[in-house]
């Protein structure tokens, strides 16, 4: 076998999407908002976070284990900025090179409560920072051919905003993405034609943009999703080896409010 099929998915806290990615064909996949058990420490601060895992015999999924600030970590362990933003795993193909592979869930963060502010909803791209941050401990030089890294999650942000979107804070979504190119991360997609695009587009796009709607609010449904909130990164280099796209038909989205990335490494 010389392809490594990854999903990348937003499951909501939800409990079918994990026995259908139990029984498909994938080989890792990329979660967030997946449930935490009692017992570890985020679920002291937070309920839901990213997790890497492991589905087919295909690969071995080692995965980093998450510490909270506060200690030095160990050999092969991953300090983290905030609960549950973050995980990664060393992914052990079979048939090709190994390769690291981190899931982001960059939540929401409201300003602080001192703060006059009219966002209901807050902002996710401090989240996001803090994940770009805490990665980047897997990045040891500027050379980005030195490193095989596969970046996928939900970011909450959207990808080429214009300054009019009522959804976006622009210059703050730009800089996350502007950050990853910056560390020698290239944004893969999914993007425009691999995932049908939203009709009519929305408001505060680009005419050429080539986002995919990955999200649907819930006012609407996954016919009339609109926004692409759901992105994969690479190693530059790399990155020619994947291939990203959204699996936002209706008919595909399944039973979550973000609908599946596939990602396949050959």
């Amino acid at each position: 076998m010389n392809t490594i099929r990854l999903v990348s998915w937003n499951i909501a806290k939800r409990k079918k999407p994990i026995r259908i990615l139990e029984e498909s064909d994938y080989d890792v996949a990329l979660i967030q908002e997946y449930p935490f058990p009692e017992e570890r420490w985020e679920k002291e601060f937070y309920d839901r976070g990213a997790k890497v895992m492991r589905l087919s015999d295909n690969v071995e999924v080692c995965e980093v284990r998450s510490i909270p600030q506060g200690r030095k970590a160990e050999w092969d362990e991953l300090t983290v900025s905030a609960p549950g933003i973050i995980a990664a795993a060393h992914i052990i193909p079979k048939s090709l090179e190994p390769f690291i592979a981190v899931s982001v869930y960059a939540r929401w963060e409201r300003p602080h409560l001192r703060t006059k502010t009219s966002w209901s909803v807050g902002y996710p791209d401090a989240m996001a920072h803090r994940a770009i941050s805490d990665l980047s401990t897997f990045i040891g030089s500027t050379n980005p051919a030195t490193h095989r890294i596969l970046v996928a999650g939900d970011f909450n942000l959207i990808h080429g905003a214009t300054k009019n979107n009522p959804l976006a804070l622009p210059a703050r979504d730009q800089s996350v993405f502007t950050r990853l190119e910056a560390l020698g991360l290239e944004f893969v997609g999914p993007q425009h034609p691999n995932g049908r695009q939203a009709q009519p587009q929305p408001y505060g796009l680009p005419a050429d943009t080539k986002n995919v709607p990955t999200y649907y609010s819930s006012r609407q449904k996954p016919e009339t999703a609109a926004n692409q909130l759901d992105y994969v990164f690479a190693s530059r280099g790399f990155h020619e080896q994947v291939k990203v796209w959204a699996l936002n038909e209706p008919d595909d989205w399944g039973p979550s409010d973000h609908c599946r990335i596939h990602i396949e490494l050959a």
